[in-house]
């Protein structure tokens, strides 16, 4: 995509500090770090959520995670890692190129789990909502 900023990282238009690269994936540090070391790995070829991706380049994209992971820890040695991205405007995606987020974690660092990003379960009990997938 020609405005897409990940796409002109990955042209060489744009800096970036990589952290890991391969031919189908790059994995960089996030400019605005949420933690030190947060990085953010992206598909070389856009697309704008997980549903663009074949099957093929899921898995990629999933083993360039653990690459960058292992990485990572080689580097930093954190004690755990937040790991995940935002699908979708409405969840926090602000660049529309899918992009896996690595947050490596410490001990102490005043942050939280998954559970803390949002708790709204809605008015449905999870039975009531488990019926909608028979």
């Amino acid at each position: 995509m020609e405005d897409c900023i990940f796409c002109k990282i990955l042209k060489g238009e744009m800096p970036s500090h990589a952290v890991y690269e391969d031919e189908h994936i790059l994995a960089f540090l996030d400019i605005f770090p949420h933690t030190k070391g947060h990085t953010l790995v992206v598909p070389k070829k856009h697309g704008e959520t997980v549903f663009d991706l074949d099957p093929h380049m899921r898995e990629v994209l999933m083993s360039g995670v653990q690459k960058t992971m292992e990485r990572i820890d080689s580097v930093l040695h954190p004690d755990g890692y937040n790991v995940g991205w935002n699908h979708g405007k409405d969840a926090g995606q602000v660049v529309p190129h899918l992009h896996v987020h690595i947050m490596p974690r410490w001990k102490g660092d005043g942050g939280g789990s998954m559970h803390s990003i949002i708790k709204n379960p809605g008015d449905e009990k999870p039975e009531e909502v488990a019926k909608l997938f028979m």
